[in-house]
């Protein structure tokens, strides 16, 4: 029997630790504690990967502190499109949604997809119409703004910027540099029977046009799980993880080509993504267990947490 482990992420970029004070810091290491704590012990109890992750998800889109759900960033129109999509390595089935603005927790929708729908992608009014359907929770829009982000939206209107998966989030207190911020949450996990699933969620970019699609809600690209070789869920710069199916190229690279975990996540994180000038990270667990948490940016937020051991959280990039 494997020993079941859980890893979540919420964003990566590089790292202002000037602008960090020991009370915000806490805040964040504290969020990802209780996240990974919760995650834990339901692997503990003997729930399966999928649960897990959905869960682990769904609470990071509940805390404002990262871009899903609340306390997503806007679109250039003022507006909020949120994405996301579950995958369950048993199965190789997955469900996501993107462009919604009126779910709840729209992991909770995407995994909906993937439990009673032939399909796999639904967007928009379509999504939402879905998740009615079906009994999810609905909320006005403005559930999911904070002024943090009204405040980030209108110094990139000012600056005629689009920011990548909520670059320019930044504020006093807040570890990561405003010009390279990745506003993706995610989780990973393999169960006690050896199950393996990824969850991926995110607000997307600061400033888009509105209908813009990063890489979270689409297998393969931000998110892919397969029993086979590996979950992994990504966070950074969505074009380019869109161009180089950067989920899937690591499971690609293990099933095919022979390497490990760690290799192919140098190949993806530390070469690929870099050589299309995109940046950010991602986290993974293989079938045996291995987590691998790289990213190229200067820091990104990250846990882990195996049952029946200490849980371990990150922000910085280790010296």
């Amino acid at each position: 029997m494997v020993k079941a482990v859980i890893a979540i992420h919420g964003g990566a970029g590089a790292i202002t630790r000037s602008a960090m004070s020991a009370e915000k810091e806490q805040a964040y290491r504290q969020a990802l504690s209780d996240i990974l704590a919760a995650g834990q012990a339901m692997l503990a109890q003997g729930a399966s990967a999928l649960d897990a992750v959905t869960e682990a998800v769904r609470l990071l889109e509940e805390c404002p502190l990262f871009n899903a759900g609340r306390g997503a960033v806007f679109t250039h129109q003022g507006t909020h499109e949120l994405d996301a999509c579950v995958m369950d390595g048993r199965t190789l089935e997955a469900g996501a949604v993107a462009g919604v603005s009126r779910l709840r927790n729209p992991v909770l929708a995407a995994r909906k997809v993937l439990e009673v729908s032939p399909h796999v992608l639904f967007i928009g009014a379509g999504a939402e119409q879905f998740a009615r359907d079906n009994g999810l929770e609905e909320v006005e829009p403005d559930f999911f703004s904070t002024p943090e982000r009204w405040a980030q939206l209108q110094r990139a209107l000012a600056s005629d910027e689009t920011l990548l998966d909520h670059d320019g989030a930044a504020q006093p207190d807040d570890p990561l540099d405003p010009d390279h911020k990745f506003g993706t949450v995610g989780a990973v996990a393999l169960d006690a029977e050896g199950n393996l699933a990824a969850a991926t969620s995110t607000g997307g970019m600061t400033n888009k046009q509105a209908g813009r699609v990063g890489d979270s809600p689409l297998p393969g690209a931000g998110c892919y799980a397969s029993n086979d070789t590996v979950a992994v869920s990504c966070t950074g710069t969505g074009e380019v993880f869109i161009r180089t199916l950067a989920a899937y190229d690591i499971a690609a690279q293990m099933r095919y080509g022979g390497h490990s975990l760690q290799q192919a996540c140098v190949n993806v994180i530390h070469d690929a993504i870099p050589e299309l000038g995109g940046s950010g990270g991602l986290i993974a667990v293989d079938r045996f267990g291995n987590v691998a948490l790289p990213f190229n940016s200067e820091g990104m937020y990250r846990g882990v947490a195996r049952v029946g051991e200490e849980i371990e959280v990150g922000i910085y990039r280790e010296s």
